[in-house]
Parts: C-alpha cells; structure tokens; sequence
C-alpha cells in the first residue's frame, strides 16, 4: 500500500522526453472533465456515496476535478437517482444516462454523443485522491495534441506492484506510446539495465472521435484475456500516449480502502485546522 503521507499538494508531470516532433495546432473546441458513477459496484455497492470526511466519495473527485485547470466543464454521469441526487445536493452537473452502459467508457461515449467537445477526460468517481495537476496534465495535452487519440498516465512502480495483478503495469516506446498493458510483470526483469517497470495510472483522456471510434468497437482477445479495455484501443492501431507523473495516488475498491483514506483525509483536516 502506497504512504499516503508522501502526498502533497503539488505533483510534478512532463510530456515524454523524447517528444520534440511538431504537431498540428491545438484543438478547437472545448474539452470535457466526465466523472461515471455507478451505484451497483461489484465489489463496494453504493461506494460513490458512502461518506469519506465527511462527504460523499464522489464529491471529494467532483471538487478536486473542477479544480484542474484546462477543462470548460465537469459533469457526473450516473444511472442512479440517488447518485444525482447527491450530485445537485453539492452543485454538480450531472446528466442521466442508459443503466446498460457496460463500462465508464461506455457511459462516458453515450453522453459524448451530444456534446459540441473537442475531446474529454475520463475521471473514475472513485479515486477521492485524484490529482488535480494530473486532470490538467491530459486536458492540456489533448488541446495541444490533437493528433493523440488517447493519452493516459503512468507511474514508477514500488515495491510488490510488479506480482500483484491489480496492479496494471504499462510498457512504452522511445516516443512514450504503449506498447502495451498487462497484469503480468513486464518488463521481465530477465538482465540488468532494462527498463524500469512503470504502473498505470487509470484516467484517460480521448480526442471525442476517437472515444466514440473505440466505444463502437466489440471487445477483443487480448482485452479479454486481460480484462483490461485499454487494450481494445492498441488491438485496433489507436495509439495510447502515455504521460509521465511521480507516483499513483489510492483509489478505493474495498471497505479497507475506503478507512484508509478517510483517515488520511481526515489528518489532512485537522492538520490544517491546528
């Protein structure tokens, strides 16, 4: 388990080194900060909302999106009325959509169909932690890069990251696209001197074609085998750029999860009350 203690306020990002090729011109249009919420997770129903210092899950990721610069709106996607109901409760905006989306991308992709953006950013309603310099990190990106398609981020892994396979590790290439993610420890430490093994960091963000592009497509082999979406976008040639940034932050999948952040949290209130 990471030290959560190590976190501070800031978070420094760089774009791959090796990125000195020009681009097109930044993108038009604006780009989109989506928070999808779901009541019925398989492993912590109702996880969005259960109360973290003090307020529901969901609204510490809505507060710390909106405060990411590079995005022109925020909105939570849900299914649930009780999700939007917390929602207005704290002053998001929020849209209903379809309970048969089968993925956040999904719902994400539904929703995007009627929007005038130029690309968006997908932020899991339940990563409480989430940085906002990481938020703004893909936002700029995606205007800057259009010719990205999707752009996500990656962090040193730490010790244990590499055996665990909830730990999703990424290899990429001189440029800093994926290669590809897996569950399985790559690169195989085999001889000395080769990569460092870099772990996932799950928030994406997609130029608005290519989210509807991959949402369109079936699932695949290896995205099966792996049961990781991403790889649906590598199967099918739509290239993943990945951003660097320091360390992962905690997510919450489990009841164990959910105390230990509270009691982060919860210390970073009352440090800055004393």
């Amino acid at each position: 388990m990471p030290d959560l203690r190590l976190w501070g306020s800031a978070l420094r990002l760089a774009v791959h080194p090796s990125e000195i090729e020009p681009e097109t011109r930044p993108a038009d249009g604006p780009v989109v900060g989506a928070i999808p919420a779901r009541y019925s997770s398989t492993r912590l129903p109702g996880k969005v909302l259960m109360p973290i210092a003090g307020k529901p899950m969901i609204e510490h990721v809505w507060r710390r999106a909106s405060q990411a610069a590079g995005l022109d709106r925020v909105v939570v996607l849900t299914d649930d009325r009780r999700i939007a109901e917390a929602a207005a409760g704290f002053g998001a905006d929020c849209e209903m959509t379809p309970d048969g989306c089968a993925s956040g991308t999904d719902r994400v992709a539904w929703a995007a169909r009627s929007w005038r953006a130029a690309a968006v950013v997908n932020i899991q309603g339940d990563e409480p932690l989430i940085e906002p310099a990481a938020i703004t990190a893909l936002a700029q990106h995606l205007r800057d890069r259009p010719g990205d398609p999707v752009a996500t981020l990656a962090a040193p892994a730490v010790e244990g990251d590499l055996e665990n396979p909830d730990v999703v590790k990424v290899v990429v290439d001189s440029r800093g696209y994926a290669l590809y993610f897996s569950r399985a420890p790559i690169p195989y430490p085999r001889g000395e001197g080769g990569a460092a093994p870099q772990r996932h960091v799950g928030i994406y963000g997609y130029q608005r074609d290519a989210l509807l592009r991959l949402a369109a497509l079936p699932p695949t082999p290896l995205e099966r085998s792996e049961s990781l979406e991403q790889l649906r976008a590598l199967e099918n040639g739509i290239s993943i750029r990945v951003l660097p940034v320091e360390r992962a932050w905690w997510g919450v999948d489990t009841i164990e999860d959910l105390q230990t952040v509270d009691r982060f949290l919860l210390e970073q209130l009352q440090a800055g009350s004393g």
